[in-house]
């Protein structure tokens, strides 16, 4: 019979080792996200000047929570390793793009979105460092999507299904809103910075969508299953700490 902290430390092992795989078959040519440079700097450092105050407020957030609960640590490196395994996943979308996973719904259920800004951005910011997935003139904009818009919506989708009741349709659907906006928000920032010649930005937006529709939506419904599937996990083996974080009762 396995302990808990045998059962915890097999999760981050499987984590890990699903990190390895994504890392060492990792293709730096096909980048992810919005690609380093894509982007006018006008527009760059329009996304930089939106995500910073975010940012600032997330790390006070984080702060507060780990001082408050350190025994919470573990599980906030879970959903960061969840985050940065599922995010580093992509499939070729539009030119200067991918579409891919973002895992930051688990987190944001668990801490909230402004912990998930924090840890989202981080795990861009080595992304794009280690494997060329981004960029560093573009992360201000991939910050905004993805560690902002996404967590945000997933925030608001939880806590509107849970008036229902159902706290498993309620994680499903916040992961899978997430995934979409985000690239809805991507749509926008592309349509923003690269408006067509004829009909401007609804034109752009409307291609952008429709291409990235095709990968996106199956992603998201996806997502939302295996976003579902670690929270039994941690419904069976991560009990003491959800009652912490008051997800399920006592």
């Amino acid at each position: 019979m396995k302990t808990k902290k045998q059962k915890w430390l097999g999760l981050v092992a499987i984590v890990v080792l699903s990190a390895y795989i994504v890392l060492g078959s990792a293709n730096p040519a096909a980048a992810m996200h919005i690609a380093e440079g894509y982007l006018p700097a006008e527009w760059a450092s329009f996304w930089y000047a939106a995500s910073i105050p975010f940012f600032l407020v997330g790390l006070r957030s984080l702060t507060r929570i780990t001082k408050a609960n350190p025994e919470l640590k573990l599980l906030l490196a879970l959903a960061g390793a969840f985050t940065f395994v599922l995010s580093a996943l992509k499939i070729p979308s539009v030119t200067g793009s991918s579409s891919h996973p973002t895992g930051t719904g688990l987190g944001t259920i668990l801490f909230g979105p402004l912990v998930m800004t924090v840890m989202g951005s981080l795990v861009l910011l080595f992304q794009a460092v280690l494997l060329a997935h981004g960029g560093i003139t573009t992360l201000g904009a991939n910050i905004f999507s993805m560690a902002i818009v996404g967590p945000c919506v997933a925030y608001v989708v939880y806590h509107l299904v849970m008036k229902i009741g159902n706290q498993t349709v309620a994680v499903f659907m916040a992961a899978m809103f997430e995934d979409l906006f985000t690239y809805l928000t991507t749509a926008v920032q592309l349509a923003l910075a690269f408006p067509a010649v004829q009909g401007g930005f609804m034109a752009s937006f409307v291609k952008f969508v429709g291409v990235f529709a095709i990968t996106q939506v199956p992603l998201a419904i996806s997502e939302g299953l295996l976003t579902v599937l670690v929270w039994n996990w941690l419904q069976n083996y991560g009990q003491e700490e959800l009652k912490i974080l008051k997800l399920i009762k006592s």
